[in-house]
């Protein structure tokens, strides 16, 4: 069963912009008048904005309080790295152009020439208020109200909440260990059978929650059957350079969609390789058709980029930064390691393979019978063991109840500290 996570109905086959004659207006909730009319709501918000807030940062927020009050809480619920984030000095500066300066577009070219092999225009590359920007622009530009998008669950939830506020209607695709959580052309076909024709497929390598990776041979049947079926690919590749690959992998640091298809979008950021996630900094790669539309898209929503932010990003693509970068990740392949070696004796059911990113995701198992569900769980363990998970509700509303995410980005001191707390509280 695929499951539609939007609460609009209108079908995609013909995708007229809303402010042509003719355009399909979407249900409004509610009973609501017309948009723009003063009885159609008042002063309430708009209900597009009706999207649950982000699990994680409620959690983080619990955390702040109880540390604040005395407690040793252990935290392995944000995806923050704790090494310090790549050097570099900040000069004033004021605006910059709509998709950043041209020294940052054209490092970020040059980073994948380097890191892939692929030539990258500086044209194509659009600098953003973190990816989070970047993906509220790239589902703007690409995608209108009513459009169908479909993208994986268990996901990030920012994919379902921003798309739903933008008047999108999710499909998400119930995926599991037999497709180790990643959509399938297969899967895509049943989307399409039950809901209709898909105008975007949102994809991510690795996956957060469950660390997951698109090798090349999923990652090209997937683009042939969107090029097939005239779907656009949105591809989350924030977690590249953080991945555990085989020896002889062709593709150690991940593969990027852009090597394939020209007209998918690449979105990535200074955050998780680089672990600059205060400085909000990111970027797009967009095919031809949509650099204009975003630009003017950028120019409105934001201005411009925070020019400190793009001079310091500059020494991120460094020999001596790649190399800082590199240690820091074998810090997250050892914290990994401990994590697999505790699973048996953490007696919990199935798990997502951990190709990548810095997730640990599992299914409870026998856990499940004394605490119910996911939230029951991690809030026993938060309150009983000071060591903070995030249950898996927000990222698989169907199925996430029975699930946990660990992250061992905090390092193995924390990691090794919080599974000992773990154990001890699921004996006693």
């Amino acid at each position: 069963m695929v499951r539609p996570g939007g609460p609009f109905k209108t079908p995609p086959s013909k995708r007229v912009p809303a402010s042509e004659p003719g355009a399909d207006a979407p249900e409004l909730r509610g009973g609501a008048r017309e948009p723009g009319s003063p009885e159609s709501r008042g002063l309430e918000p708009s209900a597009r904005s009706r999207v649950p807030a982000f699990e994680v940062m409620r959690i983080t927020d619990e955390i702040a309080r109880r540390r604040f009050a005395g407690h040793d809480v252990v935290s392995l619920c944000a995806g923050e790295p704790g090494a310090r984030p790549a050097p570099g000095t900040l000069r004033p500066a004021g605006y910059t152009g709509p998709l950043g300066t041209a020294p940052l577009r054209e490092a970020i070219a040059g980073h994948y020439r380097e890191w892939y092999g692929v030539e990258v225009d500086p044209r194509s590359v659009a600098v953003t208020t973190g990816s989070s920007g970047a993906f509220q622009l790239v589902f703007l530009a690409a995608f209108d109200a009513g459009d169908r998008v479909a993208l994986a669950s268990p996901g990030y939830p920012a994919y379902r909440n921003i798309l739903t506020a933008l008047g999108v209607q999710v499909i998400e695709i119930p995926t599991g260990i037999e497709s180790r959580y990643q959509p399938t052309p297969e899967l895509l076909d049943a989307a399409v059978a039950e809901h209709g024709p898909l105008a975007g497929l949102v994809i991510a390598s690795p996956a957060n929650p469950t660390g997951t990776m698109l090798g090349r041979a999923e990652l090209t049947a997937l683009v042939d059957w969107c090029r097939r079926h005239g779907t656009r690919i949105v591809s989350d590749e924030i977690y590249h350079g953080i991945t555990f690959p085989e020896v002889g992998d062709p593709d150690p640091r991940g593969a990027t969609v852009r090597r394939w298809d020209p007209r998918a979008v690449v979105i990535n950021s200074f955050s998780k390789y680089w672990g600059m996630t205060g400085w909000r900094l990111g970027w797009a790669l967009l095919p031809e058709e949509l650099i204009a539309p975003f630009e003017a898209l950028a120019s409105n929503f934001a201005l411009s980029p925070p020019a400190p932010a793009q001079e310091l990003a500059l020494t991120a693509f460094t020999p001596d930064s790649y190399a800082e970068r590199d240690a820091v990740v074998a810090g997250f392949a050892r914290a990994r390691a401990l994590i697999l070696e505790a699973e048996p004796e953490l007696d919990w059911g199935a798990s997502a393979p951990s190709d990548g990113a810095f997730y640990f995701y599992a299914e409870l198992g026998a856990q499940l019978e004394r605490y119910g569900d996911s939230s029951g769980y991690a809030r026993a363990l938060l309150e009983g063991a000071d060591v903070a998970v995030v249950p898996g509700n927000d990222f698989d509303p169907v199925n996430g109840g029975r699930a946990v995410r660990l992250s061992y980005a905090a390092g193995e001191a924390a990691v090794s500290e919080a599974l000992d707390r773990i154990l001890r509280f699921q004996r006693g």
